[in-house]
């Protein structure tokens, strides 16, 4: 018998799926871009109809195929990155298949070396099983939302919900970011935007990169980008 998807039939979902989708292959290059033309993203997709969605109602905050430099000086892709309150979190969806019984041990060795230098940087893993995200979404949202309420009562620092979206967010580009495409992200008007962000500099979360001449036409700072991948927790206000 079918198991029907919790988020199957949303067309908020599907919408909001649509435009992030969109949003991430426009923010890709290189590798990363050709992995989301070349990959079948099923099991991707399925965690966030059965899991993700049900919980938060969007994807503020969450990139797939994020990459990361590899142990071996090379790249790595992780299915979703997540980055909030000042944590980043890696969730990658396991499927039992021929990947995982016919690996071999020199493979299942690189795999779990390449999982500790995850953790070693700051990141904070969760890996979940297709058939658990197939069969027992409920299981997989608990772990999230009890990951994500703990994180919460270590936090420190105190940000307004907006302040909290656009940090997330300019976390997930892992690259700087204009303020004028925060705001477009979030459906504010570019100068909300700037004053929310000129706050997260004060608070040393963020950093305004200045071009050449220091200043644009206007006198506005052009991009922002986050102080440091030594991430801390913050409260939202």
């Amino acid at each position: 018998m079918e198991v029907k998807r919790p988020g199957a039939g949303d067309e908020n979902f599907e919408i909001s799926y649509e435009m992030w989708m969109e949003e991430q292959l426009a923010s890709s290059q290189g590798k990363r871009k050709q992995r989301f033309a070349g990959i079948d993203h099923h099991a991707e997709k399925l965690f966030l109809t059965n899991v993700w969605w049900p919980s938060f109602k969007n994807f503020i905050g969450l990139s797939a195929e994020y990459e990361v430099s590899d142990f071996k000086d090379g790249r790595r892709y992780l299915d979703f990155a997540y980055h909030t309150e000042g944590y980043k979190i890696c969730i990658e969806i396991d499927g039992y298949g021929p990947h995982w019984k016919d690996i071999d041990q020199q493979k299942f060795s690189d795999h779990l070396i390449r999982q500790n230098h995850l953790v070693v940087d700051g990141w904070i893993v969760l890996r979940f099983s297709y058939e658990n995200v197939r069969d027992k979404p409920k299981r997989c949202q608990q772990i999230i939302q009890q990951l994500l309420g703990r994180l919460s009562g270590l936090s420190s620092v105190r940000l307004s919900p907006i302040e909290k979206a656009l940090y997330d967010l300019a976390c997930a580009a892992n690259a700087p970011i204009m303020p004028s495409r925060l705001a477009a992200s979030l459906g504010i008007c570019r100068k909300t935007a700037a004053r929310h962000l000129r706050k997260l500099g004060e608070k040393g979360l963020l950093m305004p990169i200045l071009p050449k001449q220091k200043r644009d036409k206007v006198g506005r700072t052009v991009r922002y980008q986050v102080v440091s991948t030594d991430f801390h927790g913050f409260r939202i206000q």
